[in-house]
């Protein structure tokens, strides 16, 4: 580990944190440059080297953190790197971290100010792939534990702390959960820190306490063996078309509910504290529209927009075709049609319920004469931490700590890894993100706020102390 410590016995532990960040900011910015120009894209098969090339960067980088224990570890795809870090007390809990490694494609022609892999800071903004998404946010925890160490005079963290960085997460983890099965005892932990999200603005720091899971399905509908003559045949025989039509429209009531028997089984209802705290955020119904590119709200009665998109399951047809498609008209009776779904899930619903539940309502959709298929593909679960759970008010008080503000509460939409480590592990999920929307994930012109990085850095430097206490007084 490095012999850096610059902290003075008359500090605070937080003046000592800061001052410890603040002298090792510049090595820190320059380490994480150095990562951000490696361009490994996991989505597109000529940068695998480079994928391969970032694991090893990151190895390498851990190990001169301090870690004792880095590995790379194979996947039938590209690498993952796993490191530990034992606690000085066998009491100590065990926390895992996550994060991933690979980035998004990108390219100056799609709309970049300056090389997506050629990292440049801007108004104390940097700017690169991955700056946000997710390199910035998994390497802030080196200098963290590199901090936690220095203000407490420790040798070793106060946890035993453990990263678990995968390198195909923006290629849908499709190795991810048997690497966590395969690995399931060295990964075990107590609680594991997701640093893979965001928060709701820079003046409004969050926690987030969910996300939402995804079963998706491809119906097709296949009437006719070709394309018949409307005119001689139709009004006679079933429409596949129509068959997908009379589907879609019966998969929501007039009240925007899920219309399928048995879809809304176990699910965890949101709490009257919940629903107040999602009501304190400072949220923009008007602007959110602007972001969305639409006129108008819709979703479920008796729920918010907030509720609607992070905490209550939804039903989406994500494509739906049959038939002529050309210019002008062609009167046939289609031979086939398809409908595309997708469904996100919410704390207690299970992926493989929901599908029994949809090929049954899908069954009795279809009329005779219509012959159907239906094929899922993989499902992700959702996860949740209940406001009250010990571990998630460390995180709490860790980012008030490095804020200096009330933290507040959000869940997200989307869906991720998170719920195989919870899964799999038995563990609580949490999630520890200082991305802000404007960072642009995905999209021209990634970056990351410099001022949230080193808060990010901040947080975690108190964060492993406080689990540790919180465990210690553990009933």
């Amino acid at each position: 580990m490095r012999s850096d410590r610059l902290v003075t016995m008359s500090q605070t532990p937080d003046s000592a944190v800061r001052s410890y960040i603040e002298q090792h900011r510049a090595a820190f910015l320059d380490d994480l440059a150095e990562w951000l120009r490696i361009p490994s894209v996991s989505a597109q098969p000529d940068h695998a080297p480079d994928v391969r090339r970032s694991a090893d960067w990151l190895a390498a980088k851990l190990k001169e953190t301090g870690f004792p224990t880095v590995e790379v570890w194979e996947t039938p795809g590209a690498p993952a790197v796993f490191a530990e870090w034992p606690a000085d007390s066998p009491e100590a809990p065990t926390v895992l971290v996550y994060g991933h490694h690979d980035v998004q494609p990108a390219a100056r022609e799609d709309g970049w100010d300056s090389d997506p892999f050629e990292p440049v800071v801007r108004d104390d903004r940097l700017y690169a792939r991955g700056a946000a998404d997710d390199k910035g946010q998994v390497f802030f925890h080196t200098l963290g534990v590199r901090a936690h160490l220095a203000a407490t005079g420790r040798t070793a963290p106060a946890v035993r702390l453990k990263l678990l960085v995968e390198g195909e997460e923006e290629s849908g983890s499709p190795h991810f959960r048997a690497l966590v099965e395969e690995h399931a005892d060295r990964l075990a932990a107590d609680a594991v820190i997701v640093s893979d999200t965001g928060m709701w603005s820079e003046d409004a720091p969050t926690v987030c306490t969910g996300m939402r899971g995804l079963a998706e399905c491809e119906v097709r509908l296949h009437g006719p063996d070709q394309d018949i003559h409307s005119g001689s045949f139709g009004g006679a025989v079933p429409n596949p078309a129509t068959a997908a039509a009379r589907l879609v429209a019966a998969l929501h009531d007039e009240h925007a509910r899920v219309a399928i028997p048995g879809f809304y089984d176990g699910i965890v209802e949101l709490t009257d504290r919940e629903r107040e705290l999602f009501a304190e955020l400072p949220f923009d119904e008007a602007e959110w529209l602007r972001t969305a590119k639409s006129y108008a709200t819709h979703g479920e009665a008796g729920h918010t927009t907030l509720e609607r998109i992070w905490a209550r399951p939804t039903a989406e047809v994500n494509g739906i075709g049959g038939g002529y498609q050309g210019p002008g008209s062609k009167t046939v009776v289609p031979s086939s049609a398809m409908v595309k779904l997708s469904f996100r899930l919410v704390a207690g619903q299970d992926p493989d319920h929901v599908e029994k539940a949809v090929r049954a309502w899908a069954a009795e959709q279809v009329p005779a004469g219509i012959r159907s298929e239906i094929t899922f593909g993989a499902a992700t679960r959702p996860c949740l931490t209940p406001l009250d759970h010990p571990a998630l008010q460390s995180v709490v008080r860790a980012m008030g700590r490095a804020f200096g503000k009330p933290i507040r509460f959000t869940r997200e939409g989307g869906s991720g890894p998170a719920a195989d480590l919870q899964e799999v592990l038995a563990a609580p999920v949490l999630f520890l993100g200082i991305s802000v929307p404007s960072d642009g994930w995905h999209a021209p012109n990634e970056k990351v706020e410099l001022a949230l990085l080193l808060k990010g850095v901040e947080t975690t430097a108190y964060l492993w102390g406080d689990l540790a206490e919180t465990w210690r007084h553990a009933p």
